[in-house]
């Protein structure tokens, strides 16, 4: 079955992510090592390497495979940085980020997604990610500023708060819109000063919290 899934693995890389332009070696091979079929539930793992994102409960859902890839290659990670994930979710994209940068910090508001994501992303002995359970819209203030920060749920402004916390240099890749509808943006801190980017249309869950819809 594992040989089944390194195959499907495979193929996702080249016709999902490679295909579509995104080719950074290091990107593709944290691809193709992380076990995404262990991030989805049981009854769809048949589905986990498909083209398309995959409900995961609790109204969420783990993204698509390419969204994954491109959000992560938008941080333009070197290998050496610390970086903040809104929305553990599933787990996945941290298990992602966990191959392209040094340090990872992930925030989740939802308890047992939270405590389900961190008991696959230690079985899989991804020491360098930090779990977090609570509001990620207000960041993760202990461990700021960050090299790079993805937000997997669509907020319908950029926290401010967010901004805030990354180091100069450094980028936020999110969605921003309203529900079930949103504009992929990449904003870059410059000094004092920010530069917004619009990448693709996307439809991502909303971000819950304090910053995100219904402020809770």
């Amino acid at each position: 079955m594992e040989d089944e899934y390194v195959l499907e693995r495979e193929r996702m890389v080249e016709e999902q992510i490679a295909a579509r332009g995104l080719r950074d070696p290091r990107l593709l091979a944290a691809f193709e090592s992380v076990p995404r079929h262990l991030f989805v539930p049981e009854d769809m793992r048949h589905l986990a390497y498909a083209d398309g994102p995959l409900p995961i409960g609790f109204g969420q859902t783990i993204s698509q495979p390419y969204i994954v890839a491109l959000m992560t290659d938008l941080l333009k990670l070197k290998g050496t940085e610390r970086v903040l994930e809104v929305g553990t979710g599933s787990g996945y994209q941290a298990a992602i980020l966990a191959h392209m940068a040094a340090e990872v910090h992930t925030v989740e508001i939802i308890p047992e997604l939270a405590a389900r994501a961190e008991k696959v992303l230690r079985e899989l002995g991804l020491e360098n990610v930090h779990c977090h359970l609570g509001d990620g819209s207000l960041g993760w203030d202990e461990a700021a500023p960050y090299d790079g920060i993805l937000v997997a749920a669509a907020a319908p402004d950029v926290p401010e708060t967010l901004l805030n916390q990354l180091s100069d240099g450094a980028r936020l890749v999110l969605p921003v819109g309203g529900r079930g509808f949103q504009e992929l943006e990449c904003w870059e801190r410059r000094g004092k000063k920010f530069k917004r980017r619009a990448i693709t249309p996307v439809a991502f869950v909303p971000l819950r919290g304090k910053h995100g819809w219904g402020g809770g």
